[in-house]
């Protein structure tokens, strides 16, 4: 899942800004692929005099965390051209709207994370395309965490 938690200045954005906004995250992530039910945008309006910059208060900030966790970037170039998309997204939303903005990603453990009771499926599996497809989590077996070029292969003891 990446979880985005989007602090923001009260009346920042609409309902309708909201949903467009989780869109344009969502779509990022499609690119990778992920399931679009991995990605969560939580919203947190902040009343005006509750965010604070270097101890002073500053109404016309947005910040952004990031919990990444289905997927981890290797090295620093894939990471700073990553960041650089993040803020390709938020663009729209913040820059191009007048904010201030600072956005960090946390990456955490992926065998520390379940959806609906299941842990979610290996990279690239058969039963992580699945998920992809039919968007929400399923059930699948120890032959479904194949890569999923190997789909219809029969090994030894392997069993669905």
């Amino acid at each position: 899942m990446p979880l985005w938690k989007i602090y923001h200045p009260a009346g920042a954005y609409t309902d309708d800004d909201k949903n467009a906004f989780s869109k344009s995250i969502t779509s990022l992530y499609e690119l990778v692929p992920i399931p679009k039910f991995y990605v969560v945008c939580v919203f947190e309006e902040m009343p005006a005099g509750t965010i604070y910059v270097g101890g002073e208060r500053h109404d016309q900030f947005v910040r952004i965390r990031v919990d990444q966790i289905a997927r981890t970037m290797p090295g620093q170039i894939v990471r700073e051209w990553w960041v650089s998309q993040l803020e390709r997204v938020i663009g729209p939303w913040v820059k191009d709207r007048g904010y201030d903005w600072e956005i960090s990603v946390d990456e955490t453990p992926f065998d520390l994370w379940s959806l609906q009771g299941e842990i979610p499926p290996p990279f690239e599996s058969i039963a992580e395309k699945r998920w992809v497809a039919e968007n929400k989590a399923l059930s699948y077996g120890q032959a479904e965490k194949l890569p999923a070029s190997m789909n219809g292969l029969t090994l030894p003891g392997m069993t669905g």
